[in-house]
């Protein structure tokens, strides 16, 4: 598998302000990299680093064996960037903003058009061509912001809260968009939201106070068998270890419990045993991964889920 991207202790600072700390990243062929953590965490910083768009105060970053730094043209011809707000024209067509983008990326004349008919046609513009871009609604803008960083064909594409501000419907088109996408580069996306995240990166690194504090793959960490199970009364504890859902049966807290299905038994299963049962259940959520304890821990939002 091929290293598209590859940063070593990639620091910032603005005046005293340590924005970015020693960051070490890679980005593989085909995967979509999530940088995730609160607002102010580094997640733009980090992202403007890697697009170019920002120098580091310290650190390197490659496209593709490229130093940014040191030959900017090549390594940014193998990437495509939107920022956390579209440069876009509204007073253009998208046609011709996309015409636009593409002159400043330096595509041959001859090959303009068609590198604009597979832009449109991946983001599902085709039929907004000649519509002016201040007439496009927020989901159809946001698809022309990723048009026009796909333009040049990139093998790195860096989208930043590329579904701020959408409607859930917009936001389930755009992450059907970014898989498709993926087939194609490698994708760094950021957010302030897990679910989002979680829902259509294959890896996710955790940035706070402008530091990586995770780095893992959260399908590799889910067990649909692990469950948190909260009783009304301490006393009702022992009934769990005679139902027939469970294989094991851990106390955490007063009246909280970790639990193990069985094989071929779900949380449905459990649940209709205890209101059998006649046990006051107060939840049953999953256990949460290594990715949403240390998210929730730093962000203090445990009890707001």
């Amino acid at each position: 598998m091929e290293t598209l991207v590859r940063a070593t202790a990639l620091s910032r600072r603005f005046g005293r302000h340590q924005a970015l700390s020693e960051v070490e990243l890679t980005l593989d062929t085909g995967q979509v990299l999530g940088l995730l953590g609160p607002n102010g965490a580094g997640k733009s910083t980090c992202l403007r680093l890697l697009a170019g768009v920002l120098a580091p105060s310290s650190g390197r970053v490659e496209i593709l064996g490229a130093d940014l730094a040191r030959q900017p043209r090549l390594a940014r011809r193998r990437l495509g960037y939107l920022p956390e707000r579209p440069p876009l024209h509204p007073e253009l067509r998208v046609d011709e903003y996309l015409r636009f983008c593409a002159r400043l990326r330096g595509i041959a004349r001859e090959r303009i058009t068609a590198n604009l008919d597979e832009a449109k046609h991946r983001c599902g513009l085709d039929r907004v061509g000649r519509q002016l871009v201040g007439t496009l609604s927020k989901g159809y803008q946001q698809r022309l912001g990723i048009a026009q960083a796909i333009i040049h064909r990139p093998q790195v594409l860096i989208l930043d809260e590329p579904t701020e501000g959408l409607d859930p419907y917009q936001i389930r088109e755009l992450r059907a968009l970014i898989r498709d996408l993926a087939h194609q580069c490698g994708i760094i996306l950021s957010s302030h939201i897990l679910p989002e995240v979680q829902a259509v990166c294959d890896r996710v690194m955790i940035l706070h106070r402008g530091r990586v504090r995770y780095d893992g793959y959260p399908a590799a960490e889910h067990n649909p068998h692990l469950w948190r199970i909260r009783l009304g009364a301490p006393e009702q504890g022992e009934q769990l270890r005679t139902l027939d859902s469970l294989d094991q049966v851990s106390p955490v807290a007063e009246s909280r419990y970790r639990v193990v299905l069985k094989d071929g038994a779900s949380a449905a299963d459990l649940a209709r045993e205890l209101i059998a049962a006649g046990v006051d259940l107060h939840e049953l959520h999953p256990e949460r991964s290594d990715l949403e304890r240390v998210f929730f821990d730093l962000t203090g939002a445990e009890e707001s889920t």
